[in-house]
């Protein structure tokens, strides 16, 4: 064996210098030096911000238009060339929306649809999730194979096959019509999996040690430290619910029954424009707060399980 000391006096026969490490350089289209220059900056942050500015208004208008067009009458909503600022704004067409739409009714609706699709969905795709991330059974990264193969169909494909099913079964104008084919969702499943992935199997080992059963592992290891994850998937979920259209529209056929967004459609050719956006106004409302105030749980969640560690 060569000592500590023969090779610190073959290193200096050699001249004493570890060979320096290669250094790798990238080719892009503006060199670093003349992005450091001071015409380089100014036009980096003039192109940086003509970008966000551009991509703000293209998202941010919309919204803008909705809210504005509710707020102005039903001759300067329809003059052209329209005004980006009502004259004389008021809001009675809020007040005509909420009675003409009832849109209460369909709040509370939709509030219930999503409450049950919320508890059916984390019921099923967590158990997948657990399942194929944990317990491993065969053929496992067939069935997780099959189910993201699923993401690439177009829903519009499997409408028709789905809405036969679902009238076979007896469940038109029935809240198990929306909460099963919302249940299985491929995309919740993915994220799942992921980030129960990267939760340590010395976790899970020590639980079993202890005597815990796989639902006992579920319930007191893996869900507690999953709630990044959980969040968003609900949160997935609940907006998924309030903004669907086609399906509730095939499903629930009965006026006391509809979602509001298929609600709003059934009577938007008997009332005013204004009145339209009005009752589109509210119906986004929900969705918008819950963004604004889980926003940061939803970036947390989606890079949770980005990593293992």
């Amino acid at each position: 064996m060569i000592s500590v000391g023969a090779r610190a006096s073959a290193r200096r026969a050699r001249g004493g210098r570890r060979p320096r490490p290669i250094e790798v350089r990238f080719r892009t289209i503006v060199s670093p030096h003349q992005l450091n220059s001071r015409w380089g900056r100014r036009i980096y942050w003039a192109v940086l911000l003509t970008v966000l500015t551009l991509s703000t208004l293209a998202f941010v208008f919309p919204l803008y238009w909705m809210v504005t067009g509710a707020m102005k009458s039903g001759e300067e909503l329809a003059r052209m060339p329209p005004t980006l600022v009502p004259e004389a704004p008021t809001l009675d067409a809020f007040a005509e929306a909420w009675q003409l739409f009832d849109i209460g009714l369909l709040l509370r609706n939709t509030a219930f649809y999503a409450l049950g699709g919320w508890l059916v969905t984390m019921a099923v795709d967590v158990s997948a999730a657990y399942a194929l991330s944990k317990l491993r059974p065969a053929l496992g990264n067939v069935v997780l194979g099959a189910m993201l193969a699923t993401l690439m169909v177009p829903p519009m494909v499997v409408l028709i096959p789905l809405y036969v099913t679902v009238s076979d079964l007896g469940l038109l104008n029935n809240p198990w019509g929306l909460w099963l084919p919302a249940a299985a969702n491929g995309f919740n499943i993915f994220l799942l999996k992921r980030f129960f992935d990267s939760i340590p199997k010395e976790l899970v080992e020590a639980a079993r040690i202890d005597g815990a059963g796989p639902l006992r592992v579920l319930w007191s290891v893996i869900l507690p430290v999953s709630r990044p994850i959980l969040g968003v998937v609900s949160i997935f979920t609940i907006v998924t619910s309030f903004k669907d259209f086609v399906w509730p529209l095939l499903v629930m056929t009965d006026s006391d029954r509809m979602t509001i967004s298929v609600g709003l459609s059934q009577t938007a050719g008997a009332v005013p424009q204004n009145t339209i956006m009005a009752g589109l106004v509210i119906a986004g409302i929900p969705t918008i707060i819950v963004f604004f105030f889980f926003q940061r749980h939803i970036m947390a969640g989606l890079t949770a399980g980005s990593s293992k560690g």
